[in-house]
């Protein structure tokens, strides 16, 4: 290993490498192409920094002037490729190299002048890539490495033509490393397109997925999911902790939630602008934030220092989704937990899910409130506090508060006020029971009451649904105060309780006025409601209404009486005309008064009769007459154009001025295709 690269992994901690970081820098491999395919957290970019190491320096220890980038990082998201350059800059700090950083969302201005001024390895994302190939600020022509990481994603994104036009744009003769997770037929291809006899390097195990990582499936009730999240984060105190959710909406929530629970959190989403997605992961880095609410757009290559908990607040919609979420924890050797919110609709998809990912989940209820009281009084009586020195300061106030207090009233102050730092836990229902139904209440005997007429009825529109808010509005009384709501032809009969009537007259009087045009007055009887009968028009127009709650009942359907067909009388022959033999002579047609000639009878009065043309009769058994002309085509077509002529002046029978039927005129000639068969022709009628 190259000097400079191995000092800096001694001063970052480094005491041995991983499977990816080991295969990777294999003199072997030197030189050579790979297709890379590891788990996620195993220490990529640490992985092909040292691979392409001996590439760029070859035998000396510092990098030379930087005329052109001589290595291209390509990563699929903002955040990811920031972070490689962060890890990227650490590993290269003494080799003197110059790493720049081309992605969306960033002032392209800044990345030319950085382009201009000389940098030996650039690392974005594709498309503001390709926007400085084409623009010519990043030249190509003297790479020597290409480094894609995270390909599968890349394509999965829909960056394919940009990948495929940047590989197409370098040189010939440049190494080509590709990192992925899984190596899927797109992958393949790509690599064998662009690709020189690539050795294939794989450190994913087939058998357990993320040995450091403790998968949960926490049971919750439907209507405690939120609850159960807030209570898993009290539970575990992580130092850092981030929060999945599937959209936006939820992701905003989930954050005003916590916030008011007085979690230091911060959000990450695809509609946060790179600035404040930048701010957001820096404020978790430096321990400002202790809480990240984020949706997928962080799931891929995010490394956060110390993160032990991933919470999944909505089930994730793929094995890859699940497994690069909760690669975000237990990652470099270290221990996290990932936890999946499961509610009772969701169960068996989540068993599901974890089957196809070959996880053994275990599966438990979500902490309560007893659970997470008598984890603080734990994480207090083992607080690294009880066993520093104390200094004469602290002694001395000590000392003071021993006279002033008893030993217990100081310990139970030092408990009260650990607990006010800290969120009150959520009580949780059973997450097996099933939610009560709620039974409807009958509602008893109305009692005695006095009947009010209303002066709209069903030729005003009125209806039960806005009058009774209206009614109960005006007379300052509640619904529990009105029975039978019965809407007339032309006015409408309300009944309220004799408790509430004073006071409804006082308030708005007997033929008060409760809306501009709308009376009510107070009757001496009940009122004789409509029975049967129509009931007007609908409203808007259209057929009257039939029935209803003030019809009449009707009566039980018998059923259509049963027809005897034996007992039909039979129809005498006499009645009946035979067919009219063709030979026979035909009546003479007669004329109405409306111009129609009819056959048979006579004329009418003032009707004109109808006669045949006079002239003898033809005989088509004799041939043609004699004084008959010879049959001369027209030049012309009656009401239209004229014919073309033919070869020898005759015409052939088509029209003049036009040609072939093009494109543009197909679908006026075609129908609709034929059920399995071309298209038909319309016929006209």
């Amino acid at each position: 290993m190259i000097a400079p690269l191995q000092d800096a992994l001694t001063e970052r901690g480094y005491d041995t490498l991983t499977d990816v970081q080991t295969a990777c820098s294999n003199p072997e491999h030197v030189d050579r192409d790979l297709l890379v395919s590891a788990q996620t957290g195993s220490g990529k970019t640490v992985g092909f920094g040292l691979a392409i190491a001996p590439t760029l320096l070859g035998d000396a220890v510092n990098m030379g002037r930087a005329d052109a980038p001589v290595a291209l990082v390509i990563a699929p998201t903002r955040e990811l490729a920031l972070q490689v350059k962060r890890e990227l800059t650490w590993l290269y700090a003494k080799t003197g190299a110059w790493i720049a950083s081309c992605v969306g969302g960033m002032d392209m201005r800044e990345e030319r002048r950085a382009l201009s001024r000389g940098a030996h390895i650039v690392v974005g994302t594709p498309g503001r890539l390709r926007d400085h190939i084409e623009r010519g600020s990043l030249v190509m022509d003297q790479l020597k490495a290409v480094v894609l990481d995270e390909a599968d994603e890349m394509l999965d994104l829909g960056f394919r033509e940009d990948l495929e036009y940047m590989l197409g744009e370098a040189p010939e003769s440049r190494r080509t490393l590709m990192f992925s997770a899984t190596v899927s037929p797109m992958i393949a291809k790509l690599a064998q397109n662009f690709q020189n006899n690539a050795e294939r390097i794989s450190t994913v195990s087939g058998k357990q997925q993320h040995a450091d990582i403790t998968y949960q499936a926490v049971r919750a009730a439907q209507k405690d999911a939120e609850h159960a999240i807030i209570n898993i984060l009290r539970f575990h105190e992580a130092e850092k902790a981030i929060v999945f959710a599937n959209t936006r909406a939820a992701v905003n929530r989930l954050t005003a939630r916590f916030s008011n629970r007085g979690f230091a959190v911060v959000s990450l989403s695809g509609e946060l602008s790179q600035n404040e997605r930048t701010h957001a992961l820096q404020a978790m880095r430096d321990g400002r934030a202790r809480v990240c609410v984020a949706t997928d757009v962080a799931a891929r290559g995010i490394d956060l220092p110390k993160l032990e908990l991933v919470i999944h607040a909505d089930l994730p919609t793929n094995t890859e989704a699940l497994l690069h979420r909760s690669g975000r924890t237990g990652r470099a050797g270290q221990k996290g937990i990932s936890a999946v919110v499961v509610t009772p609709k969701i169960e068996k998809k989540a068993e599901r899910l974890f089957k196809w990912a070959k996880i053994n989940a275990e599966w438990v209820s979500a902490p309560s409130a007893e659970d997470i009281l008598k984890k603080d009084e734990e994480r207090l009586l083992t607080d690294p506090v009880w066993t520093e020195d104390i200094t004469d300061g602290q002694k001395e106030f000590a000392a003071k508060l021993v006279e002033e207090h008893s030993p217990e009233r100081i310990a139970a102050a030092y408990l009260k006020l650990y607990q006010s730092r800290q969120s009150a836990p959520e009580e949780l229902s059973d997450p097996s029971a099933r939610p009560e139904r709620k039974e409807r209440q009958e509602r008893g005997p109305f009692g005695p009451s006095t009947w009010f007429s209303i002066s709209v009825g069903r030729n005003d529109r009125a209806e039960a649904r806005w009058l009774l808010p209206l009614v109960c509005r005006a007379g300052d009384i509640t619904k529990d105060s009105i029975g039978a709501i019965r809407v007339q032809q032309k006015e409408t009969f309300v009944e309220l309780a004799q408790p509430s009537v004073a006071g409804f007259l006082d308030k708005v009087g007997d033929g008060g006025e409760l809306e501009e045009g709308m009376t009510i007055r107070k009757l001496d009887k009940a009122p004789d409601l409509e029975r049967g009968g129509p009931r007007g028009p609908k409203p808007g127009g259209g057929k009257p209404y039939r029935g209803g709650n003030d019809s009449a009942p009707r009566g039980e359907y018998k059923g259509k009486p049963k027809r005897d067909y034996d007992d039909r009388p039979a129809k005498p022959k006499s009645d009946y005309k035979p067919r009219r033999d063709d030979d026979a002579p035909r009546e003479k047609p007669h004329v109405k008064s409306s111009g129609k000639a009819v056959w048979g009878g006579k004329a009418d009065a003032g009707e004109t009769e109808f006669k045949k043309p006079s002239g003898p009769k033809r005989d088509f058994d004799k041939g043609p007459r004699k004084d008959a002309k010879p049959y001369e085509k027209s030049d012309r077509k009656p009401g239209g154009k004229p014919f073309s002529k033919g070869p020898g002046g005759k015409p052939d029978g088509k029209p003049k001025g036009k040609g072939k039927p093009g494109a543009a005129s197909a679908s006026k000639r075609l129908g609709p295709p034929r059920k399995g068969g071309d298209a038909r022709p319309i016929r006209k009628k």
